[in-house]
């Protein structure tokens, strides 16, 4: 992602964040560790407190997508939760290529709050039960601590039970 492009995204969701009266702290991150699970380990975030935010397309249906968010301890169902959900018998994560087509972001850095209107936005129920979660800022420099109610601001925002599955236990 070119300089201008970073600013430009990032600008966009600090002004979506404020436009929604979200209650938010900016993290700055080396690019090189966006990544949830280098993130997590370098800036001592825990990962069930760390989630992704996820887009899935449809595999033979062009324009057919969704952004689903779940947390890093998390498996989210594809084949099942959200091909229901789009109505399609087969969905597919989204390839790097094609996140930033349809999103305008690179994948380490997605945000809820950097998505096209219309996109259909899920969010997995485990995240609504963690105090505060860190997600994507829209790029890779910098990542968004907030109470996961703060989610529910965005237009059309959904709440999924059994969007994903816990897969692994959180250290304890």
């Amino acid at each position: 992602m070119l300089a201008d492009e970073t600013v430009a995204i990032e600008a966009r969701v600090r002004e979506r964040l404020a436009a929604l009266g979200v209650d938010h702290e900016t993290i700055p991150c080396d690019p090189d560790f966006a990544d949830t699970a280098a993130f997590c380990a370098r800036y001592g975030v825990r990962p069930e407190q760390s989630a992704n935010t996820i887009v899935v397309a449809a595999r033979k249906q062009p324009g057919v997508a969704c952004a689903c968010v779940v947390l890093a301890t998390c498996r989210l169902d594809v084949n099942h939760a959200v091909s229901d959900l789009l109505g399609v018998r087969k969905a597919s994560f989204a390839a790097a290529d094609q996140t930033r087509e349809l999103t305008g972001m690179m994948i380490g850095g997605v945000t809820p709050f950097g998505l096209p209107d219309g996109l259909p936005l899920y969010i997995d129920s485990h995240v609504m039960n963690q105090p505060a979660v860190v997600i994507g800022g829209g790029s890779r420099s910098i990542k968004i601590r907030l109470a996961p109610d703060g989610l529910l601001r965005l237009p059309g925002a959904r709440v999924v039970d059994g969007l994903a599955s816990v897969v692994a236990a959180p250290p304890g």
